[in-house]
């Protein structure tokens, strides 16, 4: 199982372009094999991970994630080719319905059908990323006889923020994997990993890449440091497709989903990842108090 970071679900030392492309350079040269971005209302993840991919040279890179509504499958592909390119290869892109109070309520897009929705965008983007002339009627999209070409374009794997049956189903079958977020190890090994895998298998394609993302924080206030993350982070667990995941894991809410304590307690709950079939831990550091960032990422870099 791979470690990596997360950046942008939660506040980080310094959320500007420089300070993003010292935290990248800084995590690979800890060993960190990648670094994930969220892609809320601030900066783009997908133009940010271009910067740090031409800063950096190893660590892998990826949206978790860009959300599909806004934006046109060929204008994402292009933009993704574009960054695969810039990182010269690392870079896997991460997508995601986002949610109704978004879509519909900030934004006035429909927010009707989203598994057809999903369906049409990975069969006009996986062609797209490969290179292919596409060409689709569908109810939604309506593509006739576009072909990408991006000089030093690599491959781009695509991974799907799926939580239910059905996205899990279509993840497997015309995605590379899946990003989690508000999802437990329980609901991993018993729900996630399981229905993914099916439908890869059932359209014959490779084991799926399983990328979980958790808050996480060492620290000896445990107690203090759940309250801080409930806090910070109590949007995600009144969003309807986080709040079903934490429900059927048991727990009420964010933090006491998050890897908090000492190094025994995160150690153990990595491992159980591991245990489960995850392929890529992603830690959401957040810094309940002062030193805690990098605290954290020094003893997530002395595990790997």
């Amino acid at each position: 199982m791979k470690t990596g970071l997360m950046i942008g679900a939660s506040d980080g030392p310094d959320g500007t372009i420089e300070g993003l492309v010292k935290l990248a350079q800084d995590a690979e040269a800890q060993g960190f094999e990648s670094l994930w971005m969220a892609n809320i209302f601030g900066l783009d993840a997908i133009s940010t991970l271009a910067i740090l991919g031409h800063m950096t040279s190893k660590i892998e890179l990826g949206t978790a994630v860009t959300p599909t509504y806004p934006r046109h499958p060929t204008a994402i592909a292009q933009q993704a080719l574009t960054t695969g390119a810039a990182s010269k290869g690392r870079f896997s892109l991460g997508i995601g319905l986002s949610h109704q109070v978004v879509i519909e309520g900030m934004l006035g897009f429909s927010y009707d059908k989203p598994a057809k929705h999903m369906r049409e965008y990975l069969s006009i983007l996986g062609p797209l990323l490969k290179g292919e002339t596409v060409s689709f009627a569908g109810e939604q999209f309506n593509v006739n006889g576009v072909t990408l070409d991006v000089p030093g374009a690599a491959n781009v794997p695509v991974l799907v923020a799926a939580l239910g049956p059905v996205m899990l189903k279509l993840a497997g079958q015309l995605a590379d994997g899946t990003i989690t977020w508000m999802t437990g190890p329980k609901t991993l090994e018993s729900h996630i990993i399981p229905s993914i895998n099916a439908g890869a298998q059932s359209a014959g394609k490779p084991t799926p890449k399983i990328v979980a993302g958790f808050p996480v924080v060492l620290t000896n206030d445990e107690a203090g440091a759940r309250e801080a993350i409930g806090k910070t982070l109590q949007i995600y667990g009144q969003l309807p497709s986080y709040r079903a995941m934490l429900d059927k894991e048991g727990v009420a809410g964010p933090a006491e989903l998050a890897f908090a304590g000492n190094e025994a307690s995160i150690r153990a709950k990595i491992q159980q990842l591991k245990d489960v079939g995850v392929t890529d831990f992603t830690a959401a550091i957040v810094a309940t108090d002062e030193g805690a960032y990098e605290r954290t990422q020094a003893f997530l870099a002395s595990e790997i």
